[in-house]
């Protein structure tokens, strides 16, 4: 959708809150988002100065060919929408938790004479109360056995009548109650359940407190069996709770959340304070993070994980401030049911504390995550030969070169070369290009330089006459050709890539292009791309090409824009040149910085002369 195009669409764009839905040309959502005035948020997308956009949101708007509306009667109403239409639709130009299923919940079916506690993927409103969400199924299971070893609970489906003639072995091996022969009553067994209930909200000591009182009234009355056995589960559940560390002084229910980011990928530790106590943690992973700055991040994790979260606390500590904060507060109150909610960011002190180890257990589970996929051969080798299986390749693609351009409607123009190799990244063969002989935005041209020079270096460097200068090692990332060159596009940049190939007598090469919108693969001589699954280890692989080609493009753009940006403030200044703008920026380091010099500052910078240094302080104020 063209500005043309948008602006015969403008009157008709709804005034009012809601969410809308930018779709590609296949129909498929892209992007979904929210607005106090959808007219005003749209419109901002292609009224904006093409130098404001990110990069992520530039390709987003290249991409829109329709826009779809929802109107909702308030801007929170707008926000729950747009929390279920983003896990509906997975849009990929959104923030979003990685996975796709579900993740498990601790249900206890209260609304049942006789509940039953056991793992469940799905939250519905039918009386029954859910702990959760947990990533670690596993986690969950063990949880459970504790539970029933501590508080043994039915695990059957009969209807209890209380009037069975034998019980299962359960009730044997002390693994149930046994309310199916009246063993305890229909009282009893709940009492037990309200314990596993207190137990999950980390209420350990109103259990204990239950206990020890029954075990006095057992005592006092003889009943020194039933006494016993309060005394070993209050042991059992002090032995369990005892590796619950005290972080808090103040019995308060808190959730401490900060986060880790790496490559396009963002890792949210989660810590569970109840009563004081850390009872538990979980991590979750987030994508679509490229170009989002921390507090997108942040406010996008917010909103998917308390839209599914059993539990809202009544205080969320922050690594930091988002902007959203008052509307997700009046959000996360309706989800208490009126109670107060606040989102706190810590400045100092015990809790600034909480904050900044959970920072450092994300960074770690996100390190551990990575090492654990770089550390996996087995992985890769099948990535590696399902990848030589679909493009017909000789031999198993050992190194891999992932290219692709960022630019700005051709301004500060950036190409990369990522190399993987055995499915590892070679970061010390990562190379980097300033676009020099392209004017305005044709990335097929800027595609086709940023080969030229990388291919052009590997014949020279080939050649046995080679005559380095003195003391210049040969650039080995360039003289050894890759067994598949993998270009981020479609049909166009494969083509591109060809010619280039062609040029340079390397038809021999294996070229493929990935397109973003379905993950299709081009290659030559194909009309048709090769979709692979979804879960495929080959799609994997080149995904993570792609990833890592656009992150390191993007990033030496900023560098670029930036670097361009504080020169051409300074080109503003009379009599500055070149040379005494870059003396100025190595001195200072920034415009603000050179801004705040005073003149007998800026006038010992080598180079510059003191009514020069009078000017730059007239100039930029």
């Amino acid at each position: 959708m063209n500005r043309k195009e948008f602006k015969e669409r403008y009157p008709s764009i709804p005034d009012k809150p809601g969410v809308y839905l930018m779709k590609d040309a296949r129909g498929e959502v892209v992007y979904v988002g929210k607005a106090v005035s959808l007219r005003n948020r749209v419109r901002s997308y292609f009224h904006a100065s093409s130098t404001d956009y990110t990069g992520k949101v530039h390709r987003l708007v290249h991409e829109i060919a329709d826009i779809e509306f929802i109107i909702t009667d308030s801007e929170v109403e707008a926000l729950i929408l747009e929390c279920n239409l983003i896990k509906k639709h997975r849009p990929r130009f959104n923030v979003r938790l990685k996975d796709d299923k579900r993740y498990p919940y601790i249900k206890i079916s209260w609304q049942d004479d006789y509940p039953r506690v056991f793992i469940t993927r799905h939250r519905v409103e039918d009386g029954g109360r859910y702990y959760g969400p947990y990533t670690s199924v596993s986690a969950v299971h063990q949880t459970l056995d504790l539970l029933r070893r501590l508080f043994p609970y039915l695990t059957c489906k009969r209807e209890i009548t209380g009037r069975d003639q034998r019980p299962c072995l359960y009730y044997h091996i002390k693994r149930c109650l046994g309310p199916c022969i009246g063993a305890v009553s229909k009282d009893e067994y709940r009492a037990m359940i309200q314990r596993i209930s207190l137990f999950l909200e980390g209420r350990t000591e109103e259990i204990i407190a239950d206990l020890k009182a029954q075990m006095a009234e057992a005592a006092a009355q003889l009943r020194f069996e039933k006494a016993a056995e309060k005394r070993d589960l209050i042991q059992a559940i002090e032995q369990v709770t005892a590796r619950q560390k005290m972080v808090l002084k103040v019995a308060k229910d808190q959730d401490v959340i900060a986060f880790a980011r790496d490559d396009g990928l963002a890792c949210v530790q989660v810590f569970f304070i109840r009563q004081g106590k850390l009872t538990g943690r979980e991590y979750f992973l987030l994508t679509g993070t490229t170009d989002e700055d921390d507090r997108e991040v942040l406010t996008s994790f917010l909103k998917q994980f308390y839209a599914e979260a059993a539990y809202v606390p009544p205080e969320i500590l922050l690594p930091l401030s988002v902007e959203e904060s008052l509307l997700i507060e009046e959000w996360l109150r309706a989800r208490r049911g009126g109670k107060e909610v606040a989102l706190r960011v810590p400045r100092r002190g015990q809790l600034r504390e909480l904050v900044q180890m959970a920072a450092a257990n994300a960074t770690e589970t996100l390190s551990s995550l990575r090492a654990q996929w770089e550390a996996d051969e087995t992985r890769h080798t099948a990535a590696l030969t399902e990848l030589q299986e679909v493009l017909g390749l000789s031999a198993a693609p050992v190194r891999i070169e992932g290219y692709d351009i960022s630019n700005i409607q051709g301004t500060a123009a950036t190409g990369s070369m990522v190399v993987f190799v055995k499915g590892v990244p070679r970061k010390s063969d990562y190379r980097r290009f300033q676009i020099r002989t392209v004017p305005g935005a044709d990335d097929y041209a800027m595609m086709q330089e940023v080969l030229r020079r990388r291919f052009r270096r590997a014949l020279e460097t080939g050649k046995d006459e080679e005559v380095l200068p003195p003391g210049k090692k040969r650039d080995e990332s360039f003289s050894v050709l890759p067994d598949l060159i993998l270009i981020d596009g479609g049909k166009g940049q494969l083509n591109a890539a060809l010619e280039v190939l062609q040029e340079y007598g390397l038809d021999n090469l294996s070229v493929v292009s990935l397109a973003k919108q379905r993950e299709e693969l081009f290659v030559p001589g194909q009309s048709d791309p090769i979709v692979l699954p979804r879960d495929s280890p080959a799609l994997y692989l080149v995904q993570r090409v792609r990833d890592e080609a656009h992150r390191f493009a993007v990033g030496y753009h900023r560098a670029v824009r930036q670097r361009k940006g504080l020169a051409s403030q300074l080109e503003e200044v009379p009599g500055i040149g070149p040379k005494r703008r870059q003396a100025l920026l190595q001195h200072f380091g920034s415009i603000e910085a050179i801004r705040q010099a005073s003149v007998d500052e800026l006038a010992a910078v080598p180079g510059m002369t003191r009514k020069m240094a009078e000017q730059v302080k007239e100039t930029l104020g």
